[in-house]
């Protein structure tokens, strides 16, 4: 009775501080999507590294997009416009690297706009997640419900 009550234990703390993880892994992710949502460049700036990475897969190949660009057009646009919504498919950690990946639709003012997937990479620096990379695709066709 003592292994299972210890087994227990044991996997139940390894399952809180798993979980624990996840949600600050989580936290930059989620408040890159927020920040869009309310047009808020501070909450999404805080979100990147200093030398984070943004490009989306296009029918050409790899378009690269300029983080302070981004952050800028995002300011442009007033509350509610940008709406991306997302699922946290995977989170995959080694020490102060993590790997996500989010099916996502987006909707620019209240219309269905298109969907895809971002795969992310945060780093953690000074005890907090950052993203440091972004890479998505981007279709109108063949979309999951994430509602």
């Amino acid at each position: 009775m003592k292994k299972i009550l210890a087994i227990t234990l044991f996997l139940s703390t390894f399952c809180f501080a798993q979980n624990n993880q996840n949600q600050e892994i989580e936290k930059p992710i989620r408040n890159l999507f927020l920040a869009m949502k309310n047009a808020d460049p501070e909450l999404l700036k805080s979100a990147f590294s200093g030398t984070a990475i943004l490009q989306t897969i296009t029918k050409d190949g790899v378009k690269n997009e300029d983080i302070k660009d981004f952050i800028s057009s995002v300011s442009k646009a007033s509350k509610d416009d940008l709406d991306e919504r997302i699922m946290i498919d995977i989170i995959h950690t080694d020490g102060n690297l993590a790997s996500v990946f989010t099916p996502y639709q987006f909707y620019y003012k209240g219309k269905f706009s298109h969907c895809g997937a971002n795969s992310f990479q945060l780093v953690k620096q000074n005890n907090e997640w950052k993203i440091q990379y972004i890479i998505d695709t981007r279709r109108k066709e063949n979309c999951k419900n994430l509602n």
